[in-house]
Protein backbone atom coordinates (compact mmCIF):
# COMPACT_ATOMS: atom_id res chain seq x y z
CA UNK A 1 0.00 0.00 0.00
CA UNK A 2 1.67 3.25 -0.78
CA UNK A 3 0.45 6.09 1.70
CA UNK A 4 0.87 9.31 -0.52
CA UNK A 5 2.48 12.43 1.35
CA UNK A 6 3.87 15.64 1.19
CA UNK A 7 7.27 15.84 -0.71
CA UNK A 8 9.41 18.61 1.29
CA UNK A 9 10.92 20.92 -1.64
CA UNK A 10 14.71 20.60 -1.98
CA UNK A 11 16.42 23.61 -0.86
CA UNK A 12 19.65 23.98 -3.31
CA UNK A 13 23.09 23.28 -2.01
CA UNK A 14 24.09 26.97 -2.40
CA UNK A 15 21.32 28.58 -0.70
CA UNK A 16 21.53 26.32 2.15
CA UNK A 17 25.63 27.98 3.08
CA UNK A 18 24.82 31.41 1.53
CA UNK A 19 21.70 31.62 4.64
CA UNK A 20 24.34 29.90 7.11
CA UNK A 21 26.75 32.43 6.35
CA UNK A 22 23.72 35.26 7.04
CA UNK A 23 23.30 33.66 10.34
CA UNK A 24 27.01 33.62 11.01
CA UNK A 25 27.73 36.99 10.13
CA UNK A 26 24.53 38.26 12.32
CA UNK A 27 25.83 36.73 15.23
CA UNK A 28 29.14 38.29 14.70
CA UNK A 29 27.65 41.50 14.51
CA UNK A 30 25.88 40.91 18.24
CA UNK A 31 29.10 39.87 19.54
CA UNK A 32 30.52 43.61 20.80
CA UNK A 33 27.33 44.65 21.79
CA UNK A 34 26.87 41.33 23.95
CA UNK A 35 30.38 41.89 24.87
CA UNK A 36 29.44 45.76 26.48
CA UNK A 37 26.44 44.39 28.29
CA UNK A 38 28.36 41.09 30.38
CA UNK A 39 31.22 43.41 31.16
CA UNK A 40 31.41 43.78 34.84
CA UNK A 41 30.78 47.20 35.88
CA UNK A 42 34.78 48.59 37.18
CA UNK A 43 34.44 48.29 41.02
CA UNK A 44 34.42 51.68 42.95
CA UNK A 45 37.46 53.12 44.77
CA UNK A 46 37.94 51.25 47.74
CA UNK A 47 40.06 52.06 50.24
CA UNK A 48 42.92 50.45 51.58
CA UNK A 49 42.86 48.58 54.52
CA UNK A 50 43.54 49.97 57.72
CA UNK A 51 45.65 47.87 60.32
CA UNK A 52 44.81 48.70 63.84
CA UNK A 53 47.36 46.87 66.47
CA UNK A 54 46.70 47.02 70.07
CA UNK A 55 49.53 48.08 71.77
CA UNK A 56 49.76 48.47 75.93
CA UNK A 57 50.09 51.37 77.57
CA UNK A 58 53.70 51.72 78.69
CA UNK A 59 54.24 51.82 82.79
CA UNK A 60 54.37 55.15 84.52
CA UNK A 61 57.68 56.85 84.91
CA UNK A 62 59.43 56.07 88.24
CA UNK A 63 59.00 59.48 90.67
CA UNK A 64 61.58 61.21 90.47
CA UNK A 65 64.63 61.33 93.31
CA UNK A 66 64.83 63.41 96.15
CA UNK A 67 66.11 67.14 96.12
CA UNK A 68 69.80 66.97 97.34
CA UNK A 69 70.53 70.51 98.93
CA UNK A 70 72.98 72.41 96.50
CA UNK A 71 76.22 72.49 97.29
CA UNK A 72 77.70 75.99 97.67
CA UNK A 73 81.27 75.90 96.79
CA UNK A 74 83.64 77.97 99.42
CA UNK A 75 85.56 77.44 102.29
CA UNK A 76 85.14 78.06 106.06
CA UNK A 77 83.57 75.88 108.51
CA UNK A 78 79.60 74.82 108.53
CA UNK A 79 76.83 77.65 109.85
CA UNK A 80 76.28 76.87 113.17
CA UNK A 81 72.86 75.46 113.91
CA UNK A 82 70.05 77.70 114.47
CA UNK A 83 68.98 78.43 117.90
CA UNK A 84 65.41 79.75 119.20
CA UNK A 85 65.92 81.77 122.61
CA UNK A 86 62.81 81.18 124.50
CA UNK A 87 61.55 84.26 126.83
CA UNK A 88 60.55 83.32 130.36
CA UNK A 89 57.08 83.87 130.97
CA UNK A 90 56.17 86.80 132.97
CA UNK A 91 55.67 87.16 136.41
CA UNK A 92 51.78 86.52 137.37
CA UNK A 93 50.21 90.03 137.87
CA UNK A 94 47.99 89.89 141.37
CA UNK A 95 44.39 90.92 140.57
CA UNK A 96 43.40 94.60 141.67
CA UNK A 97 42.34 95.36 144.85
CA UNK A 98 38.98 96.94 144.62
CA UNK A 99 38.31 99.95 146.90
CA UNK A 100 35.78 99.47 150.13
CA UNK A 101 32.58 101.69 149.59
CA UNK A 102 34.05 103.61 152.91
CA UNK A 103 37.48 105.34 152.76
CA UNK A 104 39.98 103.44 154.41
CA UNK A 105 40.96 105.28 157.96
CA UNK A 106 45.01 106.88 157.08
CA UNK A 107 47.47 104.79 158.29
CA UNK A 108 50.19 105.53 159.81
CA UNK A 109 53.43 107.50 159.07
CA UNK A 110 56.25 104.65 158.90
CA UNK A 111 59.28 106.63 160.11
CA UNK A 112 62.85 105.31 158.98
CA UNK A 113 64.55 104.46 156.12
CA UNK A 114 63.03 103.03 153.38
CA UNK A 115 64.06 98.97 152.29
CA UNK A 116 64.83 99.71 148.83
CA UNK A 117 66.28 102.78 146.66
CA UNK A 118 62.95 104.68 145.38
CA UNK A 119 62.89 108.06 142.88
CA UNK A 120 60.25 109.66 145.55
CA UNK A 121 61.72 110.39 149.06
CA UNK A 122 60.06 109.28 152.26
CA UNK A 123 59.29 110.85 155.73
CA UNK A 124 62.12 111.22 157.98
CA UNK A 125 62.85 111.56 161.74
CA UNK A 126 62.81 115.15 162.50
CA UNK A 127 65.02 116.75 165.06
CA UNK A 128 64.29 117.97 168.88
CA UNK A 129 64.44 121.57 169.98
CA UNK A 130 63.13 124.33 172.95
CA UNK A 131 60.75 127.01 171.86
CA UNK A 132 57.94 128.95 172.94
CA UNK A 133 55.73 130.79 170.60
CA UNK A 134 51.52 131.53 170.54
CA UNK A 135 49.02 132.83 168.48
CA UNK A 136 45.79 132.26 167.68
CA UNK A 137 43.13 132.22 164.17
CA UNK A 138 41.27 130.30 161.86
CA UNK A 139 40.99 130.55 158.35
CA UNK A 140 40.73 128.98 154.93
CA UNK A 141 42.48 130.44 151.67
CA UNK A 142 42.85 128.66 148.15
CA UNK A 143 45.85 126.61 147.87
CA UNK A 144 46.68 123.47 146.86
CA UNK A 145 48.38 120.92 149.25
CA UNK A 146 52.01 119.45 148.44
CA UNK A 147 52.87 116.82 146.15
CA UNK A 148 51.37 113.26 146.95
CA UNK A 149 53.15 111.41 149.98
CA UNK A 150 54.78 108.16 150.00
CA UNK A 151 53.42 106.04 153.13
CA UNK A 152 54.31 102.86 152.65
CA UNK A 153 55.78 100.75 148.98
CA UNK A 154 56.75 96.62 148.84
CA UNK A 155 58.73 94.80 150.90
CA UNK A 156 62.01 93.07 150.05
CA UNK A 157 60.10 89.82 149.85
CA UNK A 158 57.20 91.12 147.59
CA UNK A 159 59.97 92.58 145.48
CA UNK A 160 61.64 89.45 145.58
CA UNK A 161 58.10 87.21 144.66
CA UNK A 162 58.16 89.19 141.09
CA UNK A 163 61.55 89.52 140.13
CA UNK A 164 62.18 88.49 137.08
CA UNK A 165 63.83 84.69 137.56
CA UNK A 166 66.15 85.25 134.59
CA UNK A 167 67.17 88.45 135.75
CA UNK A 168 67.20 87.62 139.35
CA UNK A 169 69.70 84.25 138.59
CA UNK A 170 72.04 85.76 136.34
CA UNK A 171 72.66 88.98 138.87
CA UNK A 172 71.03 91.52 136.64
CA UNK A 173 69.37 94.80 138.33
CA UNK A 174 66.59 97.14 136.35
CA UNK A 175 64.65 99.80 136.87
CA UNK A 176 60.68 99.85 135.84
CA UNK A 177 59.36 103.47 135.74
CA UNK A 178 55.25 103.45 135.84
CA UNK A 179 52.52 106.44 136.30
CA UNK A 180 49.54 105.62 138.09
CA UNK A 181 46.32 107.59 139.51
CA UNK A 182 46.23 108.01 143.40
CA UNK A 183 42.83 107.14 144.94
CA UNK A 184 41.51 108.35 148.31
CA UNK A 185 41.87 105.37 149.65
CA UNK A 186 45.67 105.67 149.00
CA UNK A 187 45.44 102.77 146.69
CA UNK A 188 46.96 103.14 142.81
CA UNK A 189 44.71 102.53 139.91
CA UNK A 190 45.20 102.76 136.30
CA UNK A 191 49.19 102.02 136.46
CA UNK A 192 50.62 101.65 133.26
CA UNK A 193 54.36 101.55 132.41
CA UNK A 194 56.40 104.08 130.92
CA UNK A 195 60.01 102.97 130.69
CA UNK A 196 61.77 100.13 131.80
CA UNK A 197 66.11 99.23 131.93
CA UNK A 198 67.29 97.05 130.50
CA UNK A 199 64.70 96.48 128.03
CA UNK A 200 63.30 92.89 127.36
CA UNK A 201 64.20 91.63 131.29
CA UNK A 202 60.78 91.84 132.43
CA UNK A 203 61.31 94.81 134.90
CA UNK A 204 58.76 96.73 133.76
CA UNK A 205 56.10 93.87 133.82
CA UNK A 206 57.66 93.31 137.80
CA UNK A 207 57.43 97.26 138.47
CA UNK A 208 53.58 97.42 137.42
CA UNK A 209 53.27 94.20 139.53
CA UNK A 210 54.24 95.65 143.04
CA UNK A 211 52.10 98.87 142.14
CA UNK A 212 49.04 97.40 144.43
CA UNK A 213 51.45 97.28 147.11
CA UNK A 214 52.20 100.97 147.40
CA UNK A 215 50.04 103.48 149.51
CA UNK A 216 50.45 107.22 148.82
CA UNK A 217 48.66 110.27 150.61
CA UNK A 218 46.99 112.14 147.66
CA UNK A 219 47.72 115.64 147.04
CA UNK A 220 45.04 117.78 148.49
CA UNK A 221 43.54 121.44 147.22
CA UNK A 222 42.15 123.94 149.76
CA UNK A 223 42.59 121.04 152.72
CA UNK A 224 40.46 118.42 150.43
CA UNK A 225 42.39 115.15 149.58
CA UNK A 226 42.08 115.18 145.28
CA UNK A 227 40.90 112.38 144.07
CA UNK A 228 42.47 110.78 140.54
CA UNK A 229 45.73 112.67 140.62
CA UNK A 230 48.68 110.66 138.42
CA UNK A 231 52.12 110.06 139.91
CA UNK A 232 54.79 108.72 138.22
CA UNK A 233 57.68 107.01 140.07
CA UNK A 234 60.81 104.43 139.87
CA UNK A 235 60.80 101.06 141.50
CA UNK A 236 64.14 99.80 141.67
CA UNK A 237 65.16 95.87 141.93
CA UNK A 238 68.69 95.32 143.51
CA UNK A 239 69.69 91.67 142.49
CA UNK A 240 72.23 91.72 145.35
CA UNK A 241 70.08 92.83 147.49
CA UNK A 242 67.16 90.75 147.02
CA UNK A 243 69.77 87.52 146.56
CA UNK A 244 71.58 89.18 150.16
CA UNK A 245 67.93 88.48 151.59
CA UNK A 246 67.48 84.99 151.12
Amino acid sequence: MTIAGTARPKVPQRRRFGLGLLVLLVHLSFLPFLARVSAPEPAADIPPPVEVVLVSPPPPPPPPPPLQPAVVAGGGSPAAPSRVNILPDPPPVPPEIVAPPVQAPEPSIVVGTAPYADAVPGPGLGGQGTGSGGGTGAGRGPGRGGRPLLLSGPSVDQIRRVYPRAALNAGVSGRGLITCRIRLDTRLEDCRLVEESPPGRGFGAAALATAANFRFRPPTIDGEPLAGAEITFGVDFDAGQVRGRR
